[in-house]
């Protein structure tokens, strides 16, 4: 056998040992390539379940958050109505009787006028007198029932003219004081605890037409 034979003879075994190395490289690329896709289907698996627990996170924080809102807003619902009724008690106690003090203003109204009407003290006899003496310690009586319970008087003359407390019936014309004062009272105002109870009925200052041409 000669060198060429060999030669021939060694070229059979060289092709097998290339086509072994190709598959074994072959199949390890694919190998390789598997796995690389395995690895990046569990991190993309793995990074879907970490979004999603991010998401459900954000969720229950918000409702978390929701909830908190929602509790607050109820609790000062709760303490305003808590003031508001607290408030009312307050002036159903102070203000509950203003109509039986109106009443009672009424009745002092009249007795006052009865007593201003009354003769001068010579013409009386000594009965009378007595009399007169005890309807104007009931009056007096009346009036500081009156301000026990928080009525007071409002002091109108020679006041500036205030639509709060005062009701004009008239005007009166006049020199001595300038516009909008207060120069005659016709009935007296009261406030309860510092509200309106009963408006002043009074006549009010203007000067007169030949003052307001010159």
């Amino acid at each position: 056998m000669n060198k060429n034979d060999n030669k021939d003879l060694d070229k059979p075994e060289e092709s097998n040992f290339l086509e072994e190395n190709f598959h074994s490289h072959g199949k390890k690329e694919i190998i390789d390539n598997v796995s690389l896709k395995t690895k990046k289907n569990k991190k993309t698996k793995l990074n879907k379940k970490v979004d999603s627990s991010t998401e459900e996170k954000q969720k229950k924080e918000e409702e978390i958050s929701n909830l908190r809102e929602e509790k607050l807003r109820l609790l000062a619902e709760m303490e305003n109505l808590r003031k508001r009724a607290s408030r009312e008690k307050i002036d159903s106690i102070k203000f509950g009787s203003s109509n039986l003090a109106r009443d009672i203003l009424s009745a002092s109204d009249n007795l006052s006028r009865a007593l201003e009407s009354l003769p001068e003290e010579k013409d009386r006899t000594q009965s009378i007198s007595n009399f007169i003496d005890g309807l104007t310690m009931i009056h007096k009586e009346l009036i500081s029932i009156l301000e026990k319970h928080g009525v007071k008087k409002i002091n109108a003359m020679q006041k500036k003219f205030d639509h709060n407390y005062h009701q004009a019936i008239l005007e009166v014309e006049t020199k001595e004081h300038e516009e909008g004062v207060v120069v005659q009272e016709i009935q007296s105002g009261y406030t309860m605890h510092d509200r309106l109870l009963r408006p002043a009925m009074v006549g009010v200052s203007k000067k007169s037409a030949k003052d307001k041409k010159s």
